[in-house]
């Protein structure tokens, strides 16, 4: 996953359950991969300064919503199939 432009890329991706993802900082920026209020999701980084990674490995099926906590209006999903 890259970040750039303000904005997750792609803002859906789509992998099997035991996926490791990893969410690369490419914005001079500091953005954050941070699980949605209320979905009960894991995703919890830092701050990502230019060129930071954050990686979680998906071992459960679901829709995993996420936003960068720093500009809420960045959004994105990963979607976890079995």
């Amino acid at each position: 996953m890259t970040i750039k432009n303000f904005a997750f890329s792609p803002p859906t991706l789509t992998v099997k359950a035991g996926t490791k993802v990893t969410w690369t900082n490419t914005d001079p920026d500091a953005h954050t991969v941070t699980s949605k209020a209320g979905s009960g999701g894991p995703l919890q980084s830092a701050a990502l300064a230019a060129n930071d990674t954050y990686s979680y490995t998906f071992t459960q099926p679901g829709t995993y919503p996420y936003f960068c906590s720093i500009h809420p209006y960045m959004t994105a999903t990963v979607e976890v199939t079995p």
